[in-house]
């Protein structure tokens, strides 16, 4: 499932030997296909390890490891290039931190990206962030007090709101404040749609992310969703009702979601419903309606990115096929396609 090249350059750390290439058995812990009955160890003064997989990103990369360094209890920070072409390596070793290293990736995907640097992070907990997006101040802060009062969780997260290409607030999400999403046990409110949406608001064990087997690097898309919901088949998910990051709109990101349709989130969905490991924490007999539920969640996300690229008759279209597969749930689609008019 997962290939990890180790043949990799550090900033601030040589590795002494020359690694071959491996593969999930020999990289990582071998991915479950049932829950094992583990429990994750909590250290005193956690630590904390930020995993950055860059391509191209000089113009945001230096403001998002800059976001990173300024949270006083992250121990390393950890960019993975992915095969860039412009000044994205010059940028990031042209900075001076102890805690900062670099590894490459020769263009394998954002997936092994993070994989490789989860494999080599120190820190008891892992933050992926995206190289065009930051850290609002305090958010790891945030992230561990609440670790701290959910001694069962291998997953923290709190929310987002959205910036623009020069870092200012266009999104509305603050109306949201207050709003609770799931704690505990979410498999299954999990895999009727992905609640998270960015790797960047949450804190993921370390030890879990590892006996989770990582990110699917044969998925192209909503590989994070896969990957979360093999996480909470494994342990129990915190929330904290907080804004933890600023996630950049920009014309490159935009541009790629703009292109996206519900098929090609399809393959995701199936991924998910033949996984052994979430299907055996499951309940019986819910997989069919779980199903049922994810692929409108996709359609209504289709749906909502149709309205804020100003696509409104593409909109309706994904509207009208959520009322095929399911008139109860088509109120609760408009309301949210509705609300992405207002940046929410």
């Amino acid at each position: 499932m997962i290939c990890i090249d180790l043949n990799s350059h550090l900033v601030n750390e040589s590795l002494n030997t020359a690694s071959p290439r491996l593969t999930l058995a020999d990289a990582m812990l071998e991915a479950p296909v049932t829950a094992p009955a583990v429990t994750y160890a909590r250290a005193i003064t956690p630590t904390v390890s930020v995993i950055i997989p860059a391509k191209n990103a000089a113009a945001y990369i230096g403001e998002t490891i800059a976001s990173a360094l300024a949270q006083s209890e992250v121990t390393e920070v950890i960019v993975v290039d992915d095969g860039s072409t412009d000044d994205t390596l010059a940028m990031v070793r042209a900075i001076r931190d102890p805690r900062l290293r670099l590894m490459t990736n020769d263009a394998s995907g954002v997936s092994a990206a993070r994989n490789l640097g989860a494999y080599h992070a120190r820190g008891d907990w892992l933050v992926f962030l995206d190289a065009d997006d930051r850290l609002r101040p305090g958010a790891v802060a945030t992230l561990l007090t609440a670790a701290r009062t959910a001694p069962n969780a291998v997953l923290v997260y709190g929310d987002y709101n959205t910036i623009d290409s020069a870092g200012r607030t266009i999104g509305r999400r603050d109306l949201l404040k207050g709003r609770h999403k799931p704690s505990g046990h979410v498999l299954e409110r999990l895999a009727r749609g992905n609640f998270i949406v960015n790797g960047g608001i949450m804190l993921v064990s370390a030890a879990a992310f590892r006996a989770s087997g990582g990110f699917d690097v044969s998925l192209r898309y909503c590989e994070d969703w896969h990957c979360w919901c093999r996480l909470a088949a494994l342990g129990e998910f915190a929330y904290v009702p907080e804004l933890l990051l600023d996630y950049r709109l920009h014309a490159t990101n935009t541009m790629n979601a703009a292109l996206r349709t519900p098929q090609d989130f399809f393959p995701a969905v199936a991924r998910v419903f033949d996984d052994p490991l979430i299907l055996g924490k499951l309940p019986p007999g819910a997989a069919a309606r779980l199903r049922q539920a994810a692929e409108i969640h996709l359609v209504t996300y289709s749906a909502m990115q149709a309205v804020r690229f100003g696509r409104y008759r593409e909109a309706l279209g994904y509207l009208g096929t959520i009322g095929q597969r399911s008139l109860k749930a088509t109120p609760r689609a408009t309301i949210k396609i509705a609300l992405s008019w207002f940046g929410i």
